[in-house]
């Protein structure tokens, strides 16, 4: 499939999503976004795709925000669908994907970029990282579940403090936080997400993909994650993955994963 605003590759089972805007620091608009949309939704149904990262052209910006002129003279009700289409095309989908997701984060992910990152599944941020959630310092609130996914991350009180004072972090304080889950230096970085994606490209993806379904279950309004992951594990017990798996460790063998 060919795209305007990014770029995929795919090796060894690991798709790379490239967003390539570089004269417009990677920022999110419309169009970007639905071609994130499609490009995640078709790695999502590609059995040769294991694990997919996603991250930025260049060495200044993962994604320095969404593309601010696009939205200017929004109504109210334009505001509203604007966030309801984002979150929906992109920043839930990439959360709820049963494939892992892991954000390399190269530069400025401030705004819609933060957001896209802390909608991924695993973080990795390269020490010139600069990290923020910037919208109010523009009269509006970040739109595409900064202010949830934040929270949930490194608590009320910073997520607060993050979006009040529109400051940006380092990637250090990212890791103190508990924003992300590694710091690099930008010319490991991809090496890092590509030792993370060999290590779980091991791994069952039918109970990856099962575990993925559990932990998000437990930001869930009305949804009880205990019964939940008592469904999932109960359902694990029927799948080739589990028969593979206890086979293998009882012949004292590496199992070789179907994801059936």
């Amino acid at each position: 499939m060919s795209y305007e605003n990014i770029l995929t590759a795919t090796e060894n089972g690991i798709q790379t999503i490239t967003i390539n805007r570089p004269d417009k620091l990677n920022a999110l608009n419309k169009q970007t976004i639905g071609e994130l949309n499609q490009a995640f939704a078709a790695a999502e149904t590609d059995s040769q795709v294991r694990v997919i990262i996603v991250t930025g052209s260049g060495q200044k910006a993962f994604v320095a925000g969404a593309d601010i002129a696009e939205f200017v003279n929004f109504s109210v009700e334009q505001g509203t669908a604007l966030s309801a289409d984002g979150q929906a095309k992109l920043f839930d989908f990439v959360q709820n994907l049963s494939k892992p997701v892991i954000g390399a984060m190269n530069g400025f992910a401030l705004g819609g970029g933060l957001e896209l990152a802390l909608s991924c599944h695993i973080r990795v941020a390269s020490n010139n990282a600069k990290m923020g959630l910037p919208e109010v310092s523009l009269g509006v609130i970040p739109g595409y579940g900064g202010t949830q996914r934040l929270a949930q991350l490194v608590g009320r009180g910073k997520a607060l403090e993050m979006i009040m004072t529109a400051d940006m972090i380092t990637a250090e304080d990212a890791l103190h936080w508990g924003l992300i889950n590694y710091c690099t230096t930008p010319e490991t970085l991809m090496t890092k997400c590509i030792e993370l994606a060999t290590k779980i490209i091991t791994r069952s993806p039918s109970a990856i993909a099962s575990a993925i379904r559990c932990v998000n279950a437990n930001y869930k309004d009305g949804v009880n994650g205990f019964e939940v992951e008592i469904a999932e594990f109960g359902k694990n017990f029927g799948t080739a993955d589990f028969k593979e798996g206890t086979t293998a460790f009882l012949e004292k063998r590496k199992p070789n994963f179907t994801g059936k």
